[in-house]
């Protein structure tokens, strides 16, 4: 048994280093490819045979926003228990045989998808691509899995269901989406209404061959890729059954609080943003990277954080999803200090919105974007295969990685300016938790 374990730690070290050792620098171009089972499920391919590591990643649409009304945390609790059991295997045996492979499999699921993904040595590819199939395929959820399962989600959310910044989130969430499926909150109670059917049924649902985004990089011929994945997917369904999801129709222009007796204060701002898809997309990109983005040449940092001394940190982000897109900033300051603080914020918006950026702060933004997609988003074969998902999920080219900097580079400042304008404009949304004053 120790032998086994050397081995398996051996292993693990040996492929964390040819992970790094192939894909570190994340400065090589990327030859992708389009796949096809013979099923026909579309996937795209990343060929690399510097090192011998294959990693899977895929994504099926249709997550917490499919759960039934009543029963919030279905998608969840599916995807935690996908590798806890399947085919003729219990949850140990399961595991233990993809340990024994060394291989890195997980599953999760957001909002708005239920995925997957492995990564293996190429010596054991075929070996962990079977075990995966049957975990995507025919998951047994047995009940003492089940049970043990849902209880350590119960466990986790009794943790944190009191605390005041649960709390704020699922009041903010229930203010800004309404009735929307986005606004649902997992909880003790609605775990509880779910059972081993409702998973098995929703399972049947979702996992269809219509219905995945699938992208393999490593050490293997287009060919080898698409065996992967008729293995893993021409058994399911030809067709999901989604249920209808309407666009979420945000409601800004309100102020959620929840008082609590702690040394700081949180402040959340949500603003309108545009849809992925949007022309304009690029020119909001650049914008909120000026406004709150990474680093710490951001306006809200220089003025809140380096001039005032208001806060440890603030960002902004643009937060896109399935059925909404907001443009999102978050701090945390000291109590006394919270009025001043979103004065501060909201004066450095409206200040965008009067006067824009400087052509100086665009050059900056386009620089900073494009020279950092390769260090964020291509480190390893995993980061790639999520890429790939993602980029895929957006519906852009394949050629989009190749094309990206010339879209950047073609927004003008003008085009920020105005994107500033229209989404900055807007009454926002803020949620503020800490100990509030009368």
């Amino acid at each position: 048994m120790k032998t086994n374990s050397f081995f398996r730690f051996l292993t693990r070290f040996a492929f964390a280093f040819l992970v790094v050792l192939s894909f570190g620098s994340g400065a090589h171009a990327l030859a992708i490819q389009e796949i096809s089972s013979q099923g026909g499920v579309k996937g795209w391919l990343v060929e690399d045979h510097s090192v011998p590591i294959v990693a899977v990643r895929f994504s099926f649409k249709g997550g917490d926003v499919q759960d039934p009304a009543g029963k919030s945390g279905q998608a969840d609790l599916l995807g935690s228990l996908l590798d806890e059991g399947a085919g003729n295997l219990s949850s140990r045996a399961f595991q233990a045989q993809m340990d024994d492979l060394g291989a890195d499999v997980s599953f999760w699921s957001t909002a708005d998808a239920i995925g997957g993904s492995l990564r293996v040595l190429a010596e054991n590819r075929d070996a962990a691509v079977k075990l995966l199939a049957q975990a995507v395929q025919k998951p047994r959820f047995d009940a003492d899995a089940f049970e043990r399962v849902r209880e350590q989600m119960v466990a986790g959310l009794h943790s944190v269901e009191k605390k005041p910044e649960t709390i704020a989130q699922r009041k903010f969430a229930t203010m800004i989406y309404g009735d929307h499926p986005y606004a649902n909150w997992t909880t003790p109670e609605t775990l509880g209404k779910i059972t081993r059917d409702d998973l098995r049924v929703a399972h049947g649902r979702l996992f269809a061959r219509d219905n995945v985004t699938v992208a393999i990089v490593g050490a293997l011929s287009p060919q080898e890729a698409e065996k992967i994945m008729t293995r893993l997917f021409d058994a399911l369904p030809q067709k999901a059954q989604l249920r209808p999801v309407a666009p979420a129709r945000l409601h800004l222009n309100g102020l959620s609080t929840v008082r609590y007796d702690m040394p700081q204060t949180t402040i959340t701002l949500v603003y309108p943003a545009v849809e992925r898809a949007d022309p304009q997309y690029y020119a909001a990109y650049l914008m909120n990277y000026t406004l709150g983005g990474p680093g710490l040449t951001s306006r809200l940092f220089a003025q809140v954080r380096e001039k005032q001394g208001l806060a440890y940190g603030i960002n902004s982000s643009l937060v896109n999803r399935d059925y909404a897109s907001m443009l999102v900033i978050n701090t945390a300051t000291r109590a006394e200090q919270a009025q001043n603080s979103l004065k501060t914020i909201r004066s450095e918006v409206r200040k965008m919105v009067d006067e824009g950026i400087s052509a100086e702060e665009l050059a900056e933004a386009k620089s900073y974007i494009i020279g950092a997609y390769a260090v964020r988003n291509m480190r390893s074969s995993t980061d790639i295969a999520a890429t790939l998902v993602s980029l895929q999920e957006q519906r852009l080219p394949m050629d989009y990685i190749e094309k990206r900097a010339a879209l950047i580079n073609a927004v003008t400042l003008e085009d920020v300016n105005a994107i500033a304008r229209k989404l900055l404009g807007a009454e926002p949304a803020i949620s503020m938790v800490g100990p509030m004053k009368d």
